[in-house]
C-alpha cells in the first residue's frame, strides 16, 4: 500500500474517532450543536504530524452527516476524498503538452531534467506556448502518464531495435516460473568490472559465463573467461552439463557465440531445446540480470582489496562464493535458498553423457568433395587424408570444431553415426615414398570362391541379333574373300 493510501486510513480513523461516539449515542433532539461544539474544543492528535490540532464545529458536523448516512462502511466515507483535477498539470498548456509529449516520442532516452531543460528552451524561442513550467512539473507530468526514461542502445533504429520496442509498447511484461527443475536454464556472460593481470603481462577484462536454474535459481556453473566465443561457451556448458545433468530447455540471447553452429547442433543433438530472447530485449532474462547484480554487489566487493587479481584467483574466488554462500542463502522469493529448492524438484533433468560424446556433439556438419587424385579435402585452410576404404566417395560429410582442428569426424548421412576420425595430412612423411596398399572399399568374402565362368556375348547383343535374322533380310555387307571360312580352296595363281 502507497504512501498516500496510509495517510489517507489514518484521517479516516482520526475522523471516525471523533463522530464515532455521536453515532453510538445520538444526542437529544436539539442538543446535537452543543456536542458538536465540544468537540470542537478538544484538541485531537494529527495524524501525520502528531501535533495537537482543533477542528472547526461545521468541519465535524459535516463528517457525522458523511457517517451517518453511510450505513454500511462509515470509515470508508470519511476518507479524504480525491481532487477532481488529480493526474491533470494546471502549469502545462495544451500547446505545451503536445510539445512535450513529441519531445519525448524523438528522445526517450532523455532524463527528466533534459526535458524540462529543452522544453524551456523552447518557451523562449515560442512564448506562445504557455507558461514556463517547474522541473518538478515536467517530472511529474512524464511519470503520471507512463513517460519514463528508456535505456539508450546504439542501433535503435535497426529492424531488432523497433520490434523489440513496440513489443514493449504493445504487450505487458509478466514473471514466470518453470514448473520443474531442469525444466528451463538461462545462460549469459556478464562483462567484468574489474580487470586481471594476465599471463603475458597484460590487463584483460574478463567475462563471466554463467547457467542458472529457473525454477531452483541455482548456479549450475559459473567461470570467468577472457573472450565470448562459442569455445568458451561449450567449455562451460559442459561442465554445467556433467554437474548438474541436462535440461529440457536453454534460453540465452542472440549473441554470436549462442548462435554459433557448434552450439546449435550440440543442443539439437542432446535434445535441448534452444529458447532465444528478443533483440535488445534483457528483461526476458530477468533472472540472469538480477544474478549479476548480486555478483558484483558481493563478489567483487570482497575482492576490492586484491592487488593484483589475475584469473586463476578469481575463478578459485568465485567458486567459493557460489557454492558456499549463493547456494546456501535464503532466497526471499523462494522463501528457501536455491540449492534447497532444487534438491527438492520436481525435476525433468536427465543424465549427462560422457566427455568425449559431449566434446563430440558440439560440433558443425558441413560437406566437401574428396580429391580423387590423392584422396583428401580442404577444411578451414588446412588438408585433411581420407582412408582408402572410402576412396569412392564423392561428397564427404563431416563434424568438427572450428577450435579443435587435430580431429574430424567422418559421418554417414543416413545413419549421423561416426564411421571413422580423419586426421590432417602429413606431408613430411609423405615424402619418404612409401605407400601403403589400397584397403578394399567392401568387406572381403568370408571363403574363397572359384572364379566366375567366362560370361560370352552380352545378353543386349543376342537379342538384336536374333531380331534381326527373324526379319528374312540378307547381311547388310560383302564378306570378303579372304573372310571366307572354306579353307580347303586354293589360292588364285
Amino acid at each position: 500500500m502507497s504512501e498516500q493510501n496510509h495517510e489517507g486510513d489514518r484521517w479516516a480513523r482520526l475522523r471516525f474517532a471523533i463522530v464515532g461516539p455521536l453515532l453510538a449515542a445520538p444526542p437529544a433532539h436539539g442538543e446535537l450543536r452543543e456536542a458538536l461544539a465540544q468537540l470542537a474544543r478538544k484538541p485531537w492528535r494529527h495524524p501525520t504530524s502528531g501535533v495537537p490540532v482543533r477542528f472547526a464545529r461545521s468541519t465535524i458536523e459535516r463528517w457525522y452527516y458523511l457517517a451517518q448516512q453511510a450505513k454500511a462502511d462509515p470509515v470508508s466515507a470519511l476518507r479524504p476524498k480525491r481532487r477532481q483535477d488529480a493526474g491533470h498539470t494546471r502549469r502545462l498548456s495544451p500547446a505545451l503538452t503536445l510539445a512535450l509529449r513529441a519531445q519525448y516520442q524523438a528522445h526517450p532516452s532523455w532524463s527528466y531534467r533534459l526535458h524540462h531543460d529543452n522544453l524551456v528552451a523552447r518557451l523562449l524561442d515560442d512564448p506562445t506556448l504557455g507558461a514556463r513550467p517547474a522541473y518538478a512539473t515536467v517530472r511529474r507530468y512524464l511519470k503520471n502518464q507512463g513517460l519514463f526514461k528508456q535505456r539508450r542502445c546504439r542501433n535503435r533504429h535497426t529492424a531488432g531495435a523497433e520490434a523489440a520496442a513496440e513489443r514493449l509498447e504493445r504487450l505487458e511484461v509478466r514473471s514466470f516460473e518453470a514448473d520443474y527443475v531442469h525444466g528451463l536454464w538461462h545462460l549469459d556472460f556478464h562483462h567484468g568490472s574489474r580487470p586481471v593481470l594476465s599471463a603475458a603481462g597484460t590487463w584483460v577484462t574478463p567475462l563471466l559465463f554463467g547457467v542458472l536454474d529457473d525454477r531452483s535459481r541455482l548456479c549450475c556453473h559459473l567461470q570467468w573467461y577472457l573472450d565470448e566465443t562459442a569455445e568458451s561457451l561449450v567449455h562451460g556448458l559442459s561442465q554445467a552439463f556433467q554437474k548438474r545433468g541436462l535440461p529440457r530447455a536453454l534460453m540465452t540471447d542472440l549473441g554470436s557465440a549462442m548462435v554459433a553452429a557448434e552450439v546449435k547442433a550440440g543442443l539439437h543433438t542432446l535434445g535441448i531445446v534452444h529458447t532465444p530472447t528478443l533483440p535488445y530485449s534483457p528483461y526476458q532474462n530477468a533472472k540472469q540480470e538480477v544474478f549479476w547484480a548480486q555478483v558484483e554487489g558481493r563478489l567483487m566487493a570482497m575482492l576490492e582489496g586484491v592487488e593484483p587479481l589475475d584469473l586463476k584467483c578469481l575463478n578459485e574466488a568465485t567458486q567459493a562464493w557460489v557454492e558456499l554462500e549463493y547456494q546456501r542463502a535464503h532466497h526471499s522469493e523462494l522463501s528457501c535458498s536455491p540449492l534447497q529448492r532444487y534438491l527438492e524438484g520436481p525435476a525433468v533433468g536427465r543424465e549427462s553423457p560422457s566427455s568425449d560424446a559431449l566434446r563430440r556433439a558440439f560440433r558443425a556438419e558441413v560437406s566437401r568433395r574428396q580429391r580423387r587424385s590423392d584422396g583428401t579435402f580442404s577444411l578451414e585452410g588446412r588438408r585433411y587424408e581420407v582412408p582408402s576404404r572410402y576412396r569412392h566417395l564423392e561428397r564427404l560429410h563431416l563434424r568438427y570444431a572450428r577450435w579443435d582442428l587435430a580431429t574430424v569426424d567422418l559421418v554417414d548421412p543416413h545413419r549421423h553415426t561416426i564411421l571413422c576420425a580423419l586426421y590432417p595430412l602429413d606431408k613430411s612423411a609423405n615424402a619418404d615414398g612409401q605407400r601403403r596398399r589400397l584397403e578394399p572399399m567392401t568387406e572381403p568374402p568370408s571363403a574363397p570362391q572359384a572364379p566366375p565362368p567366362a560370361s560370352g556375348m552380352a545378353p543386349l547383343l543376342r537379342q538384336l541379333m536374333a531380331q534381326y535374322a527373324a526379319t528374312g533380310l540378307p547381311p547388310a555387307y560383302l564378306p570378303k574373300v579372304t573372310d571366307s571360312p572354306d579353307t580347303d580352296s586354293e589360292p588364285a595363281k
